[in-house]
C-alpha cells in the first residue's frame, strides 16, 4: 500500500509561511458559526435619497419596510430632511445624532437612492458620509447586512445600486447578493402611494426576504466573521508600543 505524504500546510501550517505571527494566526473554526440564533426581531434601519413631497426611494422603502414587519422584522425609517452637509455641522447636531442612533440600533440596513446623472444623490452620499467608520471601539456597520435598492425615472439602469454597493464594501457591511432597480418609478405606484403589482415588487420582495435571511444567519456571529488576523496583528503591537513608553519621571 502506497503511503501518502503528509503536507507541510497540514502537520504544520506554518512551516512555509514565515511572514506570518503565529501568535495572531487563527485557523477558521465552523463551530463558531453554529451559535444559537438571538430570538428578538431582526432590527433594519431604512434610508433614502429624496426629499421631494412625493418621493419614489421612500414609498419604496415605505413598502420594503411593510414586507420586512410581515417577515417578522422590526423597522426604523431615517428622514434625511434637516441632515445638514457633511462637516457643515458639528456631531452633536440632533439630526447626526438620530441617524448615529439609529445605525448603532440595527443590524440590517436598506439604502434606496433615485439615480441622479448617473449616480446616487448627494442626499443618499450624505446621509452615509456621516456614518463614521469608526466611534472609539464601536463600528457602526461592520459586519451589519446591506440591501441596496434604486429608482429611476427611466429606463432601468444599476448605476445607483453599483455605487451603493462599493460604499456597503468599505463600511465593511455583508451587501447581500440580491438588489432591485426599479425603472419608470413614477408608473410603478398608484394614487394611494403603494406599489402596483408587478415583476419590480416581486423583486422587491426577494430582496426583502434574502436580507431577512442573511441577517438571521450572521447577526451573531458577526464579531467573529470580522475577526481579522492584521488587526489582531496591529493591535498587539500597538499594546506593545504603549507598555513599552519610557516612564515619564
Amino acid at each position: 500500500m502506497q503511503k501518502v505524504a503528509v503536507s507541510k500546510s497540514v502537520s504544520k501550517p506554518l512551516a512555509d509561511l514565515p511572514q506570518v505571527q503565529a501568535e495572531h494566526f487563527r485557523v477558521p473554526d465552523p463551530s463558531r458559526l453554529l451559535r444559537p440564533h438571538s430570538a428578538h426581531p431582526p432590527r433594519i434601519l431604512l434610508l433614502y435619497g429624496s426629499l421631494r413631497p412625493r418621493s419614489f426611494s421612500r414609498l419604496l422603502v415605505e413598502e420594503a419596510a411593510r414586507l420586512l414587519q410581515a417577515m417578522g422584522a422590526e423597522t426604523r425609517i431615517f428622514n434625511p430632511s434637516g441632515l445638514p452637509l457633511p462637516d457643515d455641522a458639528p456631531e452633536t447636531h440632533p439630526k447626526v445624532q438620530e441617524l448615529r442612533e439609529l445605525t448603532l440600533w440595527s443590524e440590517g440596513m436598506v439604502w434606496c437612492s433615485p439615480e441622479r446623472h448617473g449616480a446616487m444623490t448627494g442626499i443618499m452620499k450624505a446621509q452615509i458620509d456621516w456614518i463614521p467608520l469608526a466611534a472609539g471601539a464601536v463600528r457602526p456597520t461592520q459586519g451589519k447586512t446591506l440591501a441596496v435598492m434604486q429608482v429611476c425615472g427611466g429606463s432601468q439602469s444599476f448605476n445607483a445600486v453599483n455605487q451603493m454597493r462599493v460604499l456597503g464594501r468599505w463600511m465593511r457591511m455583508i451587501t447581500i447578493p440580491n438588489q432591485s432597480s426599479v425603472a419608470k418609478a413614477f408608473q410603478e405606484f398608484d394614487d394611494q402611494d403603494r406599489m402596483k403589482p408587478s415583476s419590480y415588487h416581486d423583486r422587491v420582495v426577494d430582496v426583502m426576504e434574502e436580507l431577512v435571511k442573511f441577517t438571521w444567519l450572521t447577526r451573531d456571529v458577526s464579531p467573529y466573521l470580522v475577526d481579522r488576523y492584521s488587526e489582531r496583528k496591529e493591535s498587539a503591537e500597538e499594546l506593545m508600543r504603549r507598555v513599552n513608553l519610557p516612564k515619564a519621571v
